[in-house]
């Protein structure tokens, strides 16, 4: 079964920048398509962004210019560059592997991003 494991945060000023990775253990990977999601204390999880298997890319508003979501199929690996960090990008960031075709949906166990000075 799929493991996916994200790594990369931790604490950070505003303006300040991280990258989250997300390593997975699918001998598939290139054919799903790749999300980082996040969940803030007390609010619904969110599309943060989607990378798919054809490279394409969509992002919420709220990070549009700030993060950039990439992907490397030779190493099972996405990652999220988030720059400008502001307060409110502060929560659980989550990998999510997905393909629709065969009703495939994984998750990582999240690592934490706080934003503070």
């Amino acid at each position: 079964q799929v493991q996916l494991v994200e790594s990369g945060g931790g604490l950070v000023q505003p303006g300040g920048s991280l990258r989250l990775s997300c390593a997975a253990s699918s001998s598939i990977f290139s054919i799903y398509d790749m999300g980082w999601y996040r969940q803030a204390p007390g609010k619904h999880r969110e599309l943060v962004a989607i990378i798919t298997r054809y490279f394409s890319t969509n992002y919420a508003d709220s990070v549009k210019g700030r993060f950039t979501i990439s992907r490397d199929n030779a190493k099972n690996t996405v990652y999220l560059q988030m720059n400008s960090l502001k307060p409110e990008d502060t929560a659980v960031y989550y990998c999510n592997m997905k393909r629709t075709i065969s009703r495939e949906d994984y998750w990582g166990q999240g690592t934490q991003v706080t934003v503070s000075s």
